[in-house]
């Protein structure tokens, strides 16, 4: 049950994502869908036909996938990536209410999420598995004269399969993105409104309303002042 607040809350915000993170996100975006536009020229007769310059496309294909760990390697390193590192944890983390989400597909208003609810956690670990999986590969297939032919048969059978399942995964995940206009501010700009948080992730408002020593909790402030520290 989610308890009544005083009116001053409504109009308090909370750092959901700093700019670290909010960083990584978009810079990982761009490299996904340029991969991803790449692979449509490469792989589509008619738009390859289209676009040319077919030894192009492939190498920023290529370039762009080998690219893809480099930000998140890069956003784990130092100071700046405590945010993104207890984020991790949290993905890692399973509850009893993420299992109630799930058998109940979102539907139990009693459910008690954290900051990300489980379809969420299972988008990042695919998306970290993708990285790792098409990296590999996509390299076997790159530099193919290292490898046996078998290797070269089995990573194209699976680099093209995950293609079509990240392509897939993608696209639900814009279209859920761009039906909660709160979660994807939240991706924006950093902040979401207090209500949101406490109605949507009970569990990481109470922790960023109790102040939590953990990093990257998130803080509150008041609509349209304080910066992002």
């Amino acid at each position: 049950m989610v308890a009544t607040t005083h009116p001053q809350a409504e109009r308090q915000r909370v750092l959901r994502f700093d700019t670290a993170e909010r960083a990584l996100h978009w810079v990982n975006a761009t490299l996904f869908l340029t991969v991803m536009s790449t692979a449509a020229v490469l792989y589509v007769g008619p738009l390859s036909a289209a676009v040319g310059r077919r030894e192009l496309i492939r190498q920023v294909h290529v370039w762009c996938g080998i690219a893809l760990p480099i930000p998140v390697l890069v956003t784990l390193a130092g100071r700046w990536g405590r945010g993104f590192r207890a984020d991790i944890a949290r993905i890692n983390r399973w509850t009893k209410d993420d299992r109630r989400w799930f058998r109940t597909l979102g539907r139990d208003p009693y459910v008690q999420l954290g900051k990300f609810n489980p379809g969420q956690k299972l988008n990042a670990s695919f998306i970290a598995g993708v990285i790792v999986v098409m990296l590999g590969t996509g390299s076997i297939m790159n530099w193919f004269h290292y490898f046996p032919v078998d290797w070269r048969t089995g990573a194209t059978f699976v680099h093209d399969w995950i293609a079509v399942i990240l392509f897939v995964v993608v696209v639900g995940h814009i279209g859920f993105a761009l039906s909660d206009p709160d979660s994807l501010g939240g991706m924006l700009r950093g902040r979401v409104d207090a209500r949101w948080a406490r109605e949507h992730h009970p569990r990481w408002y109470e922790e960023t309303q109790a102040g939590s020593a953990t990093p990257g909790t998130g803080s509150i402030s008041s609509m349209g002042t304080g910066s992002e520290k």
